[in-house]
């Protein structure tokens, strides 16, 4: 090198010195344009190539089996198999278990006498003996977008109480 500067070089940096930060500026806009320019990819990951911690296994309902006290105003008594389905008494009602990943919990309710259906969502308790959900219509009659609103419940399991006569005796 010479010591001598190119005409090009000192504009630049006159630039640059009397810009005083819009040359930070300028590199932020282009870092920015360039990270704007790609749209964004969002993949559907299915259900079944989720790592096991993550989808629901087989055997992971069985925390929903038996007895739960369901309320949204009244109390209503829901009991459910292994699999989390089952029934409640109130218009004839089913509970059907989609998928229990984690604490949450999600699922269908029909209701016969009243031709209804619909689905809910419950997070539930570290436990699993608790939740708070909510509930929407999926179809009311032949309406199949009603828009009639859900509502929110609390669940409870039962627990099973053991009485003297199942108690072991003592040595």
């Amino acid at each position: 090198m010479t010591g001598q500067t190119k005409a090009s070089d000192r504009v630049w940096s006159i630039g640059l010195a009397r810009g005083k930060g819009y040359a930070f500026f300028l590199l932020a806009c282009a870092l920015l344009a360039t990270a704007c320019a790609k749209p964004a990819v969002h993949l559907a990951v299915p259900m079944d190539s989720l790592p096991p911690s993550m989808a629901s296994q087989p055997g992971d309902r069985h925390v929903l089996t038996g007895e739960w006290d369901y309320e949204d105003g009244a109390v209503v008594r829901l009991t459910l198999d292994e699999q989390g389905n089952g029934h409640y008494g109130w218009k004839d009602g089913r509970f059907g278990t989609h998928t229990l990943i984690g604490h949450t919990w999600h699922g269908m309710w029909f209701q016969k006498a009243n031709d209804r259906d619909g689905g809910f969502m419950v997070e539930l308790s570290p436990d699993f003996s608790e939740g708070e959900g909510r509930w929407w219509y999926s179809r009311i009659g032949t309406d199949h977008a009603p828009t009639q609103k859900g509502g929110t419940f609390h669940l409870r399991k039962k627990t099973a109480f053991m009485n003297h006569s199942d108690t072991s005796p003592a040595p």
